[in-house]
Formats: structure tokens, C-alpha cells, sequence
């Protein structure tokens, strides 16, 4: 069989699997062993002989996923990972949260901004959307509902805010996304952090027009607190911005690698948990555990990616693919447009991951056939997903907060506020890549 008909015919056979609702991870494996075995079995020219194919599938399968997972780079993943839940056990995320609500009184919306600036801060400790959007919705959705906030503005402010744990340092989608490409780690990190500075700005700006066009939807805050309290505030807020400049400073200055600054913070928030007896031994174990879960989600899905490279590689449909595309002439800007397209379609069915690890292998041998920068698009990449996260009909963050307030709040409402940050999203997707230094900037400044 052709190698390019085979690879057409197996990613078709990969997007049916999707569509049945198949888990991305046993579709990529699935799909992928099949494609391999028929490709040895089966080469151009000759007749079909399964016994061709057993020996280099088998020794293929007992070597390529384990080498690929033991990576060092990968040992960062569950550190990130546990390093989220026991901040958020130990309570730093509810002090960085709480802070900002008494230093912020009455600003318009002032409950709304507090929670985006508080997804900030818990981003900047964990990477992960999903566990951004959970943690800080339990904290802050009552706290907007109970003081009037419309329904809409309170859910949607927290599920927007929630997808920067894509992409302000450390996230895990630019981890799995410097893993696959070969890019730093460390500097796909700072590349984020002015893109997710602007993220958050368009997020205030979005709430204050939103509270200053509909001024029901974030009555005034009536919170009062002394000078002392803030005080007292701001100080209590100092275990997660050690946190976040050990992992940021650390990884900008060139002191720690990325890895490093993952074991350092993790470290950090352990024994500050501890120290401070915010921390129990049976939380820390919850932590333990609900990182293992989450690793394992992770690496299946590593694993399915990585057999799925390989195929993609045996097959040269990548490179058929960039040969087609400059023959069309098609310009850049268009190929571009097309791939924002693509992930945004695909952003409205598929998670973060699964999305970056189903597209990798065509995608980016067609930017680097542009001459595009593999850091830019990774920053590009997060902000498609980001978006994709609030998209209906499955917008991850939007059922993360709906598991959150459970009935009180209606799916429809949570998606027709967010689709407003959306709009805030889309703009901001459009600066970086119009002016590709705003994620360009610090990386060429590190050490």
C-alpha cells in the first residue's frame, strides 16, 4: 500500500474514532499500532504478509514509548502538577484571592477583576487550565453570587480566567509542546508572560465595559477594611509570590532550570504547607494522589502522540504535506489563518492536550517551512486552545464551573458570558501574532 494513502486512511480513521467519542489517547495508539503494522505488512508493490510486520511492531512497541516517557524534561509534569494541589490545599491561591478582593473595593466589577487576577496568580503555580478554573471557582463564584453579581458574569469571569493556566509559566501544554518540538522549555515559559500579562489586562478591561454598560450585573461592593487589614492581606499573600518568583525568576535569570524551579517550588510549598500546619499528612496524600491521576492521563496521552510522530514519520505525509502546501503558493498569512481555523474548530470537541498532541506532527513541519519561530507558534497554539477552552458546545472551563455551582447556574448563561471574553481572547490572538515580538521579547533577554 502507498505510505501516503495508508496515512490519509489512517488519520480518517483516527477522526471517526474522535467523532464516536473514543478517548484521544486509545485513538492515537489504536489507530497508530494498525498504521504501523500495515506498513511493514504491507509495503508499495508487494503482497500483504502479517508475518513481515510482528518483529519491528513488537520491538518498535517494547522500546519507542518508554524511551519517550523517561525523558527528563517529562519529570517536570507531575512536579508542576503537585505543586498546583497542594497550594491550592494549603490555601495560598484562597489569600492571593482575598487580597485582591480587599485592595480592589470599589472598583466596578471589583469581586470579577479579583478573580481574574487571582486565576493569574494560581497559574503562575500550577499550568494546568482545568485545575485553575476548579480551584478558584470554588472560591470565588460564591463569594460574586452572594454579593449580586449576575450569574453570567461570576461563572464566565472564573472559566476565562481559568485558561490562563495555559499559558502564563509554568503550563503544561508548553511543556508537552517543547517536548515534541525540541524547543526550551525555559524559554517557551518566559514567552509566555507578556502574552498572559495582556490576557489578563483584556480580561479587566472586559469586565469593567461589561460593568459600566450593565451596572446590575456587579452591584457595589460594599467590603470595607482598615489599613491594617490590608496590610495584613498583602503580607498573607507572600508564600505564593515566593512560589511564583522561584519559578519564574529562577527559569528567566538562568539560575534554575525549568525542571529545577519545578522541584524547588514544589519543595517550597510542601514545607510551607507544613511549617505553617495549613497542610495535613492526609491532604498532602489527596495531592499524591490526584497527581498520579493526572500524570497517568498525561503520559497515555504522551504515548499515543509519540506512536502516532512515528507513523506520521515512516510515512513522510508531513513532508508531503509542506511539498503540497508551497505548491498551492498559498501566502503565510493564509496558512495561518487556516491553522487558527483548524485549532479553533477543533478547540470546541478536544482538550488542550489531546488537540496539541493530535496536530504537532502535521503542523509543525509546515511553520518551519514558513520560517516561522517554533516559540511564537507555541505562544500562538496556547492562545487557540485558551480559546477553544470557553468554546461551546463542550468548553471545558465552562463545565468545570458548572460542575462547581452545580444547579444554581445554568450551562446557557455561563456560555453566553464567556463568549464575551472571547471576544477579549480573539483580540489579544491578534497582537501576538501581528507583532510576534510581544512573546519574542524576554526569551531573546535570558541568560
Amino acid at each position: 500500500m502507498d505510505p501516503t494513502t495508508l496515512a490519509i486512511a489512517v488519520l480518517v480513521g483516527l477522526l471517526i474514532l474522535l467523532f464516536l467519542r473514543v478517548p484521544i489517547a486509545f485513538a492515537l495508539c489504536t489507530v497508530a499500532i494498525i498504521g504501523m503494522f500495515l506498513i511493514f505488512a504491507w509495503p508499495a508493490g508487494q503482497p500483504f504478509n502479517p508475518g513481515r510486520a510482528l518483529r519491528p511492531v513488537q520491538a518498535f512497541l517494547g522500546t519507542d514509548p518508554f524511551s519517550f516517557i523517561k525523558t527528563y524534561t517529562f519529570t517536570m509534569v507531575p512536579l508542576f502538577i503537585v505543586l498546583g494541589h497542594v497550594a491550592h490545599r494549603a490555601r495560598f491561591t484562597t489569600d492571593l484571592f482575598y487580597a485582591i478582593r480587599i485592595l480592589l473595593p470599589r472598583l466596578p466589577g471589583g469581586l470579577a477583576i479579583a478573580s481574574v487576577v487571582g486565576c493569574a496568580g494560581f497559574s503562575s503555580i500550577s499550568g494546568s487550565s482545568m485545575a485553575c478554573a476548579s480551584a478558584m471557582g470554588r472560591i470565588a463564584v460564591p463569594e460574586m453570587l452572594k454579593f449580586g453579581y449576575s450569574k453570567s458574569l461570576a461563572t464566565a469571569s472564573v472559566a476565562a480566567g481559568g485558561t490562563l493556566g495555559s499559558l502564563i509559566p509554568p503550563s503544561l501544554v508548553l511543556v508537552i509542546y517543547g517536548v515534541f518540538t525540541e524547543q526550551s522549555i525555559g524559554k517557551l515559559f518566559v514567552a509566555g508572560i507578556i502574552p498572559g500579562a495582556i490576557s489578563v489586562l483584556a480580561y479587566v478591561v472586559t469586565i469593567f465595559l461589561w460593568v459600566r454598560i450593565k451596572p446590575n450585573a456587579a452591584p457595589e461592593n460594599h467590603i470595607t477594611s482598615t489599613s491594617s487589614e490590608q496590610i495584613k492581606a498583602v503580607l498573607n499573600m507572600w508564600p505564593i509570590t515566593l512560589i511564583a518568583v522561584v519559578v519564574i525568576g529562577g527559569i528567566y535569570s538562568g539560575f534554575l532550570t525549568a525542571t529545577e524551579s519545578a522541584a524547588v517550588a514544589a519543595a517550597i510549598a510542601i514545607i510551607i504547607g507544613f511549617l505553617l500546619k495549613r497542610l495535613s499528612l492526609e491532604a498532602f496524600l489527596e495531592a499524591l494522589q490526584e497527581t498520579a491521576y493526572q500524570c497517568a492521563i498525561i503520559f497515555v496521552l504522551a504515548i499515543g502522540a509519540k506512536l502516532m510522530v512515528s507513523f506520521v514519520g515512516i510515512t513522510n505525509i508531513a513532508s508531503d504535506l509542506v511539498i503540497w502546501t508551497t505548491e498551492q503558493n498559498f501566502s503565510p498569512a493564509l496558512v495561518m489563518l487556516m491553522i487558527c481555523v483548524l485549532y479553533l474548530v477543533l478547540g470546541t470537541f478536544l482538550d488542550a492536550i489531546g488537540i496539541l498532541l493530535l496536530t504537532l506532527p502535521l503542523a509543525v513541519p509546515i511553520i518551519e517551512s514558513l520560517g516561522y519561530d517554533l516559540i511564537w507558534f507555541g505562544i500562538v497554539i496556547v492562545k487557540l486552545i485558551e480559546v477553544g477552552l470557553v468554546t461551546p458546545p463542550v468548553g471545558i472551563n465552562v463545565f468545570v464551573i458548572k460542575s462547581v455551582v452545580g444547579d444554581s447556574v445554568d450551562l446557557n448563561q455561563i456560555f453566553k458570558g464567556a463568549a464575551i471574553f472571547i471576544l477579549a481572547d480573539l483580540v489579544v490572538l491578534y497582537l501576538i501574532i501581528v507583532f510576534p515580538d510581544i512573546s519574542l521579547l524576554l526569551p531573546k533577554t535570558m541568560f
